[in-house]
C-alpha cells in the first residue's frame, strides 16, 4: 500500500528534479490536476487510451467469440490448432512488441511485403511514422495477443452449457439462430461480462507494447495514460505530474472494477 499512498500524496505536491533532492517541494492541492486537464496533450493521450481500449475490445471479443464457437465443436485437430493460436498469448509482451515492430517496418516488414504481393498498396507504408497508422499497428498487435485470451475464456463458458439444452430446444422446433439467441447468449452472459471487464482493465493500463513499438510517438499519437505517466515522471522528471496521470489511470480502473463487482452481485442475486 505504501507506493499507492505515496503516489497519491505526490500528486498533490510540486515535486520535480530540481526540488526532489532538497526536499523543498510543497503541497499545491489540485493544481497538478487542473494543469493536467487543461493540457491539450493530456486530452489527446486520454482520447488515444479510449480509442485503443474500445477498438481492441471490439475486435478481440468478436473474433475471440467466433473462434470459441468454432473450437467448441468436436473435430479432428481442434485441440492442436487451438493450442497454436494460444502461442501469441503465451509469449511475453516485450517479445510480442518487438515482433510487431519488425513486422510493420517500412523496409523488410512482413506486413508491407504481404500487402505489396496482394497488390493492395503500390508502395510500402511507413506504419510507425504516421500517427493514424501507428495507432492502428499497435491495436493490431495487441489484438493478436488478446484474441486467444478471449477465445480461451469464452470457450470455457461454452463448454459449460449442456448439450441437453440444445437438444430440447431443437425438439421444440428452435433453429440454429434461435438456439444461439435464446440459449447461448443468455447462458454465456457471466463469462462474456468477465471477459469484457478483464479485457478493458488489461487494455486500458497497457504500457509495454506502446513503449517498445513506438515509445508513444509520433508526436504522442500512440501515447496512452501509462506511457504518458512514465514519460512525465522519468523522462521529463515532473514527478508530481506523472503521479497525477497515474492517479487518473487508477481512478478510471477503480470505477470500472466497482462497476464489475456490482454487476457480479446482481448476477449472483
Amino acid at each position: 500500500g505504501y507506493p499507492l499512498i505515496y503516489n497519491i500524496i505526490l500528486s498533490f505536491k510540486n515535486m520535480n528534479v530540481k526540488n526532489m533532492a532538497t526536499g523543498t517541494s510543497v503541497f499545491v492541492g489540485l493544481e497538478n490536476y487542473k494543469t493536467l486537464f487543461a493540457d491539450p496533450t493530456f486530452q489527446m493521450v486520454f482520447k488515444n487510451t479510449i480509442i485503443f481500449t474500445l477498438a481492441c475490445l471490439a475486435i478481440q471479443f468478436t473474433i475471440g467469440f467466433l473462434f470459441a464457437m468454432f473450437f467448441s465443436k468436436k473435430f479432428t485437430f481442434a485441440g492442436p490448432v487451438r493450442g497454436l493460436i494460444l502461442v501469441g498469448y503465451m509469449m511475453p509482451m516485450s517479445v510480442t512488441a518487438l515482433l510487431g515492430k519488425n513486422m510493420f517496418l517500412l523496409d523488410g516488414g512482413v506486413i508491407n511485403d504481404l500487402l505489396m504481393k496482394l497488390h493492395l498498396v503500390s508502395q510500402p507504408v511507413d506504419w510507425l511514422v504516421s500517427g493514424g497508422t501507428a495507432l492502428a499497428a499497435v491495436i493490431a498487435v495487441n489484438c493478436w495477443v488478446g484474441i486467444p485470451f478471449n477465445m480461451l475464456l469464452l470457450t470455457s463458458g461454452l463448454t459449460g452449457i449442456s448439450d441437453d439444452i440444445y437438444e430440447s430446444a431443437s425438439i421444440d422446433g428452435a433453429n440454429r439462430f434461435q438456439r444461439f439467441l435464446y440459449i447461448t447468449l443468455p447462458l454465456m452472459k457471466p463469462a462474456m461480462l468477465s471477459v469484457l471487464m478483464l479485457g478493458f482493465i488489461y487494455t486500458f493500463k497497457a504500457f509495454d507494447l506502446m513503449y517498445i513499438m513506438t515509445s508513444g510517438g509520433p508526436y504522442n499519437s500512440t501515447d496512452v495514460l501509462g506511457t504518458y505517466a512514465y514519460s512525465k515522471a522519468f523522462t521529463q522528471y515532473e514527478f508530481s505530474q506523472g503521479s497525477a496521470i497515474a492517479m487518473v489511470l487508477f481512478v478510471c480502473l477503480f470505477l470500472v472494477g466497482l462497476f464489475y463487482l456490482k454487476l457480479l452481485s446482481k448476477e449472483d442475486d
